[in-house]
């Protein structure tokens, strides 16, 4: 377990720099291209079973239990180590991951997106795995920002270089953004490691905040929470996020919304819950009023993207959409309750399952009509995709209503325990305020359900015209999608799967590292 969570973390960039060197002789076959291609597909095939066997390995009976831990001294003047290890938060992150990481290389296997050499764009596809992976397994504030910083640079190449439409502006604004939040991130992690003589998360965590006066834990939530809620991305910092989704390639835009955003909200929980708990209690109803004020505004501008004759792009739509649904994630953190926490961490992996099948389904759209304009995509009665596409449309409709939370889905429950945790918070919380959140929060589903019935009524649904029939689903697609669709429809018939492995590590997190 130890040499496999390693394994997991550091065969990615061995892969990565492989794909850069000269294929030997055996293994070019007809096509150099087609055979970095299928590298990238080998290399996320062994990590997804690698997360696989972890998972199967992992003890189910003490999810609360730091386990396959690797803790070896790496910088002793600073005390900072090379801490790995997993628990019930972290291992299924770890495991969506290397599963969406996989769906993409297959994706561009058989639909390699335009741009420079698919070297490049393999060894980019596998840092940015091995940076999102170390993220969620490092147990250092050192390696965690620097896992954390890992992901940036491939990203910002897979928009600059392979994306679409304004796709330089789009890539600066999202490395700008970022590495701004970053900076100031930094600083609060170093305040937390100096003060309290330690880097280590575990140890933190135990000590639950004692080693820290309330002043040094509201300036570092501050610090470490502008960094977070920029990848999060919280409302008013969300704005680089709809032009990089809208330029990247359909991979670039699975892995951001289904994995990048993730690691925001996983260091809320991981590292300013425990660790700063007083400071955490200080901003926990501003994050709260945020987090609402993200998922109206997420929603309105979706509504305002669906309406016939103003141009909304899909893909721009989609990117709003999790504005809104990112926000129910950060609402559950900030009622600091057990609930609200389990509700953020499901709706994190529900997020990742179901947006990153819209955008991939969003994608084959726009490589079928040229365009994801709606306006274009609709004309004046509706693209009837259910016509000319049926097995398309038909997932698309799906992964529209899982999206709105239809319960059921995966999507449901998240949202709903996000409510839940919100009716009733942490002792300390204004629970009128909460109330107030929760109210706003539950009238933003209503919204959210209106803008996605508007997408299928105006993307599938319309009057049979002479037109060409457009090619449905392939195998490939259908190998890359069906994955995505079962793991939903499984996590919302039987969410006691995941709440089974993030309830006691979240209990325990909650309690100072008492299980």
């Amino acid at each position: 377990m130890q040499f496999l969570l390693a394994f997991i973390v550091v065969v990615p960039l061995i892969g990565a720099v492989a794909a850069l060197l000269p294929a030997p002789p055996g293994l070019k076959g007809k096509d150099p291209d087609q055979a970095v291609l299928r590298h990238g597909v080998t290399v996320t095939g062994a990590i997804l079973v690698a997360a696989i066997v972890l998972a199967a390995g992992f003890d189910h009976g003490h999810p609360s239990k730091m386990q396959a831990t690797t803790d070896i001294s790496w910088i002793p003047a600073l005390d900072v180590r090379i801490h790995l290890g997993i628990d019930g938060i972290s291992l299924p992150l770890l495991v969506l991951t290397a599963l969406l990481t996989f769906l993409c290389a297959l994706y561009s296997y058989f639909k390699m997106p335009e741009g420079p050499s698919p070297k490049a764009f393999v060894a980019l596809l596998l840092v940015l795995e091995s940076g999102t992976l170390a993220t969620f397994a490092v147990l250092d504030l050192l390696l965690f920002f620097l896992a954390f910083e890992m992901v940036l640079i491939p990203m910002y190449f897979l928009i600059a270089r392979w994306g679409g439409a304004k796709k330089q502006a789009a890539a600066w604004k999202f490395i700008l953004y970022t590495l701004l939040g970053s900076v100031v991130m930094l600083l609060g992690l170093l305040l937390i490691g100096l003060k309290s003589g330690t880097f280590d998360m575990v140890a933190l965590a135990t000590d639950n905040g004692r080693g820290l006066t309330s002043s040094v834990q509201v300036i570092a939530v501050l610090a470490i929470g502008i960094g977070l809620a920029v990848k999060t991305p919280m409302w008013p910092l969300h704005s680089w996020l709809p032009d990089a989704h809208t330029a990247a390639p359909t991979v670039g835009s699975v892995l951001l919304a289904g994995v990048l955003l993730k690691m925001g909200t996983y260091g809320f929980v991981r590292i300013l819950l425990p660790i700063t708990p007083d400071g955490m209690h200080t901003f926990a109803p501003y994050l709260a009023a945020f987090a609402v004020v993200g998922i109206i505004y997420g929603s309105l501008a979706c509504l305002a993207l669906v309406r016939p004759g103003s141009k909304g792009d899909l893909k721009r739509l989609i990117a709003y959409s999790s504005v809104g649904h990112m926000g129910f994630v950060l609402l559950g953190i900030a009622s600091m309750t057990p609930t609200g926490v389990n509700g953020a961490l499901f709706a994190n992996i529900a997020h990742g399952l179901i947006t990153g099948l819209l955008f991939f389904l969003v994608g084959a759209v726009k490589d079928r009509y040229g365009t994801a304009d709606l306006d274009t995509l609709s004309g004046a009665t509706g693209a009837a995709l259910y016509g000319r596409a049926p097995r398309l449309g038909g997932l698309l409709a799906f992964a529209a209503v899982a999206s709105l939370g239809l319960p059921g889905l995966a999507g449901f429950w998240g949202e709903m325990l996000a409510l839940f945790g919100s009716f009733d918070p942490a002792d300390g919380l204004s629970r009128p305020a909460f109330l107030t959140f929760m109210s706003i929060a539950a009238f933003g589903t209503l919204l959210t359900a209106a803008y996605m019935l508007l997408v299928v009524r105006r993307v599938c649904m319309g009057e049979k015209r002479e037109e060409p029939q457009l090619a449905d689903v392939q195998t490939y697609e259908f190998a890359a999608w069906t994955p995505l669709v079962a793991l939903t429809v499984l996590a919302g018939l039987w969410p006691a799967v995941l709440l089974g492995l993030t309830d006691p590590a979240v209990q325990k997190l909650l309690a100072g590292g008492k299980s």
